[in-house]
Order: C-alpha cells, then structure tokens, then sequence
C-alpha cells in the first residue's frame, strides 16, 4: 500500500493512492496514518478495504507529511562513504545520531522557507522508516518486522547553525519546513529491496546526488536493532537514513540554496518531491 495524508497544514486527513493513481480517503475508517493505523492489525485493515469504495480526492490537492502524530524524528549522519568523504570527516564506526525537531515536517511538495539569518542551507535526499511496532532491543534479524514502512525524506540543513554554532546538529535540522516526508508512506511487501533503490536530488534542472542505498555503511535493520539499544522506539516514530554524495556543503567552492531555487528529489518507488526555496518572511 501507498499511505498518504491530505490536506491543510494541521488539519491532513488519511488517505491511500489506488492501483490507477488515484487518491482515496480514508477518514471513514481510520482517523489518521498514525498510532494503531501502523501496527500489522492496523495495516492488516487497511488492506481488507477496496479502494474504490472510498470518495475520490482531487489530484490537485495538497498532501502533508505522510505519518501524522510523529513522536520522535530521528537523523543517521554520515552514513554514506560517498558523504563521509566530501565533507572530511571519518567515517564512522557506529551510526551518528541526532534528532530533528517534529515541528519541522512538511509536506512533499511544500515550500522550504529559509530561516532568517541562514546562508548555508543545504539539500539531502534519504530514505526514511516510519515505525509500526514498539520496538526496544530488537535483533537485526527480526528488525525490519517492527517497520511500517518506508518513505521519501528530505533533510534540509542550515550548515552555519549545525556547524559553525557549537552544541548539538539539531540547531541545523529543525528549521519550519526542514521536514519534508513523503509523498506516501509505501508498506514492505511493495518495496522489493529496500538496500537495492536508487535515490536523486536535482537543484533547479542540474542534478546534484544520484546514489543508492546499496552503499548505506548501515542498513536500515541494522539502525533498527542499534537505537533500540539505547531507546524504545514507537509506533510512528520516523528515523531518516542519512545521504548520498552530492551536497552543497561538499561541493567547492560550496553551493546552498536562496531564494527561487527549485529542489526536486525522489527515491525509486517511493515517489518524488519538489520544493520552491522562499526567503524569511
């Protein structure tokens, strides 16, 4: 299943795209892509329902993020030998772990607003899994059986405030808009091999990342079973994957967005995104 949710900002409600593309709501059985909706009885259910019993929502609607009622927005750093690379630092022997803000998120196809005062901000494409299961010191091998799903993420980062500011990454990651998830959230059993999908980013027509997540240091099973060794991860929960060679910050002289630039990513069989870059305020 491709699960999606629709709508104002603050107000999305739960959707799925059909066989022919084609949006459907599914308000009247479920209240959101959240909590119990991800669980394997709650994915279960929804499977059980036939798309075309449910009311047709224009194409030209917005989608918002496509997991509602996100606790915790967990970020792998550096977790490409490509990314590692071009930005000098080592690589890393564990995951690097750091948190966005959950009032980051946005919508796909939302506008990034740069946050005042940013000059260095910066693209990422990743993969992203969104919990469905309370997960806490899972092994590896059952890991990816906690995983509701998989989605499209993009990392947006303002390298002053993560870098040059002190303190933790999260200054950098937080920002309003800095969270685009989706389109959908796409259920395993659509996703053939999820360490096997190629993954882009284009900055107004010129393409800057094309990778795969075959060449992730840590597969997502893995990240799985290492954060619930240090916390219980929940239902909901979306941890983004970290990125590909290819971003502003590596290239030199460095590259970063302003003002009417255009960012267009995606990631095979998890859908796109494109996002206008508009100035503070």
């Amino acid at each position: 299943m491709k699960l999606l949710r629709f709508g104002e900002p603050g107000a999305e409600k739960p959707g799925l795209l059909d066989k022919g593309g084609k949006i459907r709501d599914l308000s009247s059985v479920v209240p959101d892509i959240a909590g119990p909706a991800l669980s394997p009885a709650g994915l279960d259910k929804l499977r059980k329902v036939d798309p075309a019993s449910l009311p047709e929502v224009p194409a030209s609607t917005r989608l918002g993020p496509c997991v509602g009622q996100v606790g915790n927005f967990i970020a792998i750093g550096l977790n490409y030998v490509d990314h590692a690379e071009e930005t000098g630092l080592a690589i890393p022997t564990e995951p690097v772990v750091f948190s966005k803000a959950t009032s980051c998120l946005s919508g796909p196809n939302d506008a990034i607003v740069l946050p005042e005062g940013s000059v260095k901000t910066d693209w990422e494409v990743e993969i992203a899994f969104v919990m469905g299961q309370a997960a806490y010191r899972v092994e590896e091998k059952d890991a990816l059986g906690y995983v509701a799903g998989f989605c499209l993420c993009h990392d947006v980062s303002e390298r002053a405030f993560q870098i040059e500011r002190g303190g933790q990454w999260i200054k950098g990651k937080s920002a309003p808009t800095f969270g685009p998830l989706g389109p959908w959230l796409v259920t395993p059993d659509e996703v053939a091999d999820v360490q096997n999908l190629r993954l882009w980013c284009d900055v107004n027509g010129k393409r800057m990342q094309d990778g795969t997540t075959a060449k992730m240091i840590f597969s997502i099973a893995y990240l799985v079973s290492y954060l619930s060794r240090f916390m219980r991860l929940l239902p909901g929960d979306v941890v983004t994957t970290g990125t590909p060679a290819g971003v502003g910050l590596g290239m030199k002289p460095n590259v970063f967005l302003k003002a009417g630039d255009v960012v267009e990513l995606g990631i095979e069989q998890l859908g796109e995104q494109r996002q206008e870059v508009k100035a503070f305020g």
